[in-house]
């Protein structure tokens, strides 16, 4: 999934798995509730805000 940020030239994305376009994920299902995260994704989202604090794309 790509988005823009206003005021920012550049295009940023984030996994669509993040958003309600694919349906609920089966890992989460099967978690019923015990688990609100993937590792995968906590890892993704550590990178993705290193980036951002860094100054990424102004």
């Amino acid at each position: 999934m790509f988005f823009r940020v206003e005021g920012q030239t550049c295009v940023r994305s984030l996994p669509a798995s993040w958003t309600d376009v694919e349906g609920p994920d089966p890992f989460l299902v099967l978690a019923a509730g015990r688990s609100l995260f993937r590792v995968e994704d906590l890892i993704a989202l550590a990178v993705l805000l290193r980036e951002l604090d860094a100054g990424g794309c102004q």
